[in-house]
């Protein structure tokens, strides 16, 4: 700055060619040069296209399931099964799949063995937004079924409030919370 005014000969920098280097080090600090100088972008989220964010409605017909899975739980390094739990909205008919890994090549099969056990016609599937299921290869499964896929909202936390209240009243009471070993998955 100093340079600018004395060389240069730009009167703009007289003021500020007289503030020493340690006090510009000192108003860098400052709240007023930290909201000028500094920009701060929020992180945008991911937006997934698949599933509709709506309410699923029944509409008093059966057909309409709820989705959802419960892990074991790890013990001494080794990892528990998935549980995972399909439910009707209005039958309240109830069907429990385990699989040693949250992975298409396990989750794939036994999902859509699940689905064909149902007495009835499955015309819609409604998930949380837990990757397992939001996922092009379910997607794949459920159009090939012609199966309607929503998935939950953000903030209303009783879209799927039916399956997560049966995870504890049913599959964490008749299956527990302990790990199954490797033998007996």
């Amino acid at each position: 700055m100093e340079r600018e005014y004395q060389v240069y000969g730009h009167t703009e920098f007289k003021n500020i060619s007289l503030i020493s280097v340690a006090h510009l080090y000192n108003l860098r600090r400052s709240n007023a040069y930290r909201g000028i100088s500094k920009r701060f972008t929020k992180t945008k989220p991911v937006v997934s296209r698949i599933g509709e964010r709506i309410k699923p409605e029944a509409k008093g017909r059966p057909g309409y399931i709820r989705i959802d899975t419960v892990h074991q739980g790890d013990m001494n390094g080794g990892k528990g099964v998935y549980h995972i739990n399909v439910v009707d909205e209005v039958t309240q008919w109830e069907i429990v799949a385990s699989v040693e890994k949250i992975s298409e090549a396990y989750l794939v099969p036994v999902l859509e063995t699940m689905l064909l056990q149902f007495p009835f016609i499955i015309s819609g599937f409604h998930s949380d937004n837990g990757s397992e299921f939001v996922n092009r290869i379910v997607t794949r499964l459920l159009n090939k079924m012609l199966i309607h896929f929503t998935k939950s909202r953000p903030r209303h936390s009783n879209d799927n409030g039916l399956v997560e209240s049966k995870n504890g009243s049913v599959v964490r009471k008749q299956l527990g919370i302990y790990l199954y070993p490797p033998e007996l998955r």
